[in-house]
């Protein structure tokens, strides 16, 4: 599955999902730091990206219909410490880009 990791991200989550065979791009690589939402989902949706976010707003289904992008995970773990959140992606987001 190809993903882009969202600048609100761990800079270790895209090797991570890399090891376990996904694409990954990152905001940062892109040089898309600092983008407006929109820039980044039209951004996700022409490269056929799951977007992988903390950013709530992703979730919002009337300004981001899931029919119109290859996936858009937003994780919502109680505190966003590195540790829980890498960890939330390797229990959780890894096993779903599988699919």
């Amino acid at each position: 599955m190809r993903s882009k990791i969202d600048e609100n991200l761990p800079i270790e989550a895209a090797p991570l999902l890399e090891a376990a065979g996904h694409e990954a791009a990152t905001i940062h690589d892109q040089q898309m730091v600092g983008q407006p939402d929109p820039n980044v989902a039209s951004v996700c949706r022409s490269e056929t990206r799951a977007s992988v976010t903390l950013d709530l707003d992703f979730s919002d289904i009337r300004t981001y219909p899931p029919d119109d992008y290859h996936g858009l995970i937003v994780l919502r773990p109680r505190r966003q410490a590195k540790p829980l959140v890498l960890a939330l992606l390797q229990s959780i987001v890894i096993p779903l880009l599988g699919q």
